[in-house]
């Protein structure tokens, strides 16, 4: 199956087989389907891995679910990890950062993916080992960080640490701090008027237009952004849901912190319900190297409606993050 394959309810083939055989790899059953089949053992199964992963729910099988399937049948020593271009994804890669990070060595926020952080704390780890410092997990890397390594699964990961000094330290104002406030389409008014008001406090802001959140999330990190905020019509629903990085056993405490602000004040100024704030995995919240939240909202027409009010409600929502304690 290809990246760019949707296999959805009701389909066949070698594609859904493909499927069936790793969700089962996985403890997942498609039982009673047949093999082949995409029938309700199989949507089921689906819904519940993409659950567990932070997903969005839809019992299909598109890029994203397809992209998480393939990264969680890799165990650590499975292959070499490295740094390369595009960077290795994988399930083998979040314990490769979990382990480091237990150990106190910074491989950044674990999210599965080996980037730059991921390379300088392996490269550390191996000078202290008295291994050759390449930056390639291999078979005695792997076998020296187990050796070290049986607490990873209860240490206190130090990225964590890092990240909550970082909120401490931050000033507590707008002013001069670097935000990144992006929309998908059809916000484009509610998002000028946050920049405007933004701005007003000398914030420094990046607003972003794309409907890709892989390309959102690549200007935030290379703009050097301090927080990362998404807004996103939902013509589904008519709530305001939240969004936070949460996923292999880190959870972005700026990013949480913020989503349960934008819960306190959004729905509210909107009249609509309040559909909560929400640990995911999905990919601008797991991309982007800053504190993230993406904010779901619905119904349309209401929220374009009230765009200044959603604006107000977003900038008094960023306005008590920044003044917020991290003691």
């Amino acid at each position: 199956m290809t990246d760019d394959v949707r296999v959805i309810p009701g389909t066949s083939g070698p594609a859904v087989s493909d499927v069936q055989r790793r969700l089962g790899a996985l403890g997942f059953t498609t039982a009673p389907d047949e093999p082949g089949w995409y029938g309700d053992g199989t949507r089921t199964a689906i819904e519940a891995f993409q659950h567990r992963r932070g997903l969005r729910v839809d019992g299909e099988c598109g890029p994203q679910t397809w992209a998480a399937l393939v990264e969680a049948g890799w165990s650590l020593g499975d292959r070499l990890l490295y740094r390369r271009t595009p960077m290795l994804r994988g399930d083998d890669v979040a314990e490769l950062q979990q382990r480091l990070s237990a150990l106190g060595f910074d491989a950044g926020r674990v999210d599965g993916i080996f980037g730059d952080l991921t390379l300088a704390a392996l490269a550390e780890f191996q000078r202290n080992a008295g291994l050759p410092d390449d930056g390639i997990a291999g078979r005695s890397t792997i076998t020296e960080l187990r050796r070290f390594g049986s607490r990873h699964g209860t240490s206190e990961l130090v990225s964590a640490v890092r990240d909550r000094e970082l909120l401490r330290r931050a000033p507590r104002t707008l002013r001069g701090r670097r935000l990144a406030i992006g929309e998908e389409g059809g916000l484009g008014a509610a998002l000028a008027g946050l920049q405007r008001i933004l701005v007003r406090q000398h914030a420094d802001v990046i607003a972003l237009h794309d409907p890709d959140e892989s390309r959102q999330a690549a200007e935030a990190n290379a703009a050097d952004a301090e927080v990362y905020l998404c807004l996103r019509l939902d013509p589904s629903t008519q709530q305001c849901t939240s969004s936070y990085y949460a996923g292999f056993r880190y959870t972005s405490a700026g990013g949480r912190r913020l989503a349960e602000l934008i819960q306190a004040t959004v729905p509210t100024a909107l009249a609509i319900s309040d559909g909560g704030a929400q640990g995911m995995s999905l990919p601008v919240l797991r991309e982007t190297r800053m504190p993230a939240v993406i904010c779901e909202l619905g119904p349309p027409s209401m929220v374009v409606e009230h765009a200044p009010l959603l604006a107000q409600a977003i900038a008094d929502a960023l306005t008590a993050w920044v003044r917020s304690s991290w003691e």
